[in-house]
């Protein structure tokens, strides 16, 4: 075997417990940078509090990738964990309510940065790279939120009558690996073009950004060019196009069409000269028409095109494994400052999840072709990573731990129904019993029912 084929074929090295396999994305240099974007205040105090970047980022990762009824169950092992990873810092707070009054206090650029310092490692840990592209997918995905009335308030609803309260996330994908790449979180209402112009920043150099129909428009490819990316895009019979000379749709395989809807000829503004893919289906009979930029039939063949769009279904397999393997499927946060965070920092560990999976995966097959990781088995073993680390650490014996267990005793001091629910009958008191007089016929018959059961 030649040199070349065994330095393929080589093996990463293997993480040796949760903590390694971490520091490979989150190291030091990224909290070092999620630090110092905190403000001055809340860094440079006199004593050292309970919760600083790490630990508070590390809980809520964990909190993510908990198995438990509520998040005070989740807590609790997240926090033991924590602790376990950081030995030599001082240990977090022990409630759930100074997490929670910790987190709304970290500015959501934090998480950003964080998210931003992860996606760097991405770049140098994983092969990103697929026949002189870096293929990306782009869509997006509602999360509900609870009905609390600041949720109401500030979210609003989703143009539906008695809709409940929701964010919604535009996520891009790297399509090859599977892993989770940037996000942008919008209300409900959001448009995800406008999300993407904003991801747009965000992609290594030679980006193909991969879309459905709703990522058509001028504008959008226009703003793809001068991001100096590409994009495939499929478009729909919404859509019009312009060719040199009259076609038969029919027998359109592969060309160079315009696009140049009427307001930009208003504007004066030039048509876009793109290519048009038809991809024939063999059994449906529904064909897909792709729209790109990559002029070059031998630079991005149809077939590899086809190939591409097929492969945008991660976008959806991502959404699965946020909303159902991570039960993220409704948001718990109760106010939209945590309702802002929890998003950020569940996308984040999904992010990361993604990517010990990916990484694990050996470059030798990666090499053939696309060898994806199960983000359910990868949660599994972070799981039994957590139960590890929680049964590692001394705990109180169990009797004091079930003299801990105490119902609340306080008087209530305000009405058990807050206020109106939607779609719900409104509570109704019962009446007072109806209070009749007694008769003299049921007073006679009432005395001698008492003679004789005397």
């Amino acid at each position: 075997m030649s040199q070349s084929n065994r330095s393929v074929g080589r093996l990463r090295p293997q993480a040796r417990s949760l903590a390694e396999s971490l520091r490979q994305f989150l190291t030091p240099a990224v909290w070092k940078q999620a630090q110092a974007t905190r403000p001055c205040g809340q860094t440079n105090q006199k004593r050292s509090p309970r919760w600083q970047t790490q630990p508070l980022v590390l809980v809520l990762l964990f909190m993510t990738w908990c198995c438990g009824d509520s998040q005070a169950e989740c807590f609790e092992t997240a926090r033991a964990t924590c602790s376990a990873c950081l030995l030599k810092r001082r240990r977090p707070g022990k409630t759930l309510h100074g997490f929670q009054k910790a987190l709304a206090k970290l500015p959501l650029r934090v998480l950003r940065r964080v998210a931003a310092g992860v996606r760097g490692r991405l770049a140098g840990l994983l092969d990103l790279d697929d026949d002189g592209f870096r293929v990306f997918g782009c869509d997006g995905s509602l999360l509900e939120c609870p009905r609390s009335e600041e949720l109401e308030r500030r979210l609003g609803d989703r143009g539906n009558q008695h809709s409940a309260p929701g964010v919604w996330v535009t996520a891009l994908v790297h399509l090859r690996t599977g892993v989770l790449w940037a996000w942008r979180l919008g209300k409900s209402t959001a448009a995800e073009r406008v999300h993407l112009l904003h991801l747009l920043p965000t992609l290594p150099d030679r980006a193909l950004i991969v879309a459905d129909a709703g990522f058509n428009g001028y504008w959008l490819a226009q703003a793809i060019l001068q991001a100096q990316a590409s994009f495939l895009i499929r478009i729909s019979g919404k859509d019009t196009l312009y060719a040199d000379t009259a076609v038969d749709r029919t027998q359109w395989d592969d060309g160079l069409v315009y696009v140049w809807p009427r307001t930009a000829q208003a504007k004066r503004q030039p048509p876009l000269r793109l290519r048009l893919i038809c991809v024939r289906a063999k059994k449906t009979h529904k064909d897909v028409w792709l729209l790109t930029n990559v002029t070059d039939s031998q630079r991005l063949p149809a077939a590899t095109a086809a190939r591409y769009y097929r492969w945008r279904w991660e976008n959806e397999g991502l959404f699965r494994t946020y909303k159902r393997t991570l039960q993220k499927v409704k948001l718990a946060s109760r106010t939209l400052r945590l309702v802002h965070r929890e998003a950020e920092g569940s996308l984040l560990a999904t992010q990361v999840l993604l990517a010990q999976g990916a990484q694990a995966m050996p470059r030798r097959k990666l090499a053939s072709g696309p060898r994806r990781c199960s983000p359910r088995q990868v949660l599994l073993t972070i799981r039994r990573a957590l139960h590890k680390a929680v049964a590692s650490r001394r705990h109180p014996g169990f009797a004091q731990q079930l003299a801990k267990a105490r119902r609340e005793q306080r008087s209530r001091t305000s009405a058990k129904e807050k206020r109106a629910w939607p779609r719900r009958k409104p509570h109704e008191a019962p009446k007072p019993p109806t209070l009749l007089t007694l008769s003299d016929e049921q007073k006679s018959l009432l005395a001698k029912l008492e003679s004789v059961a005397a």
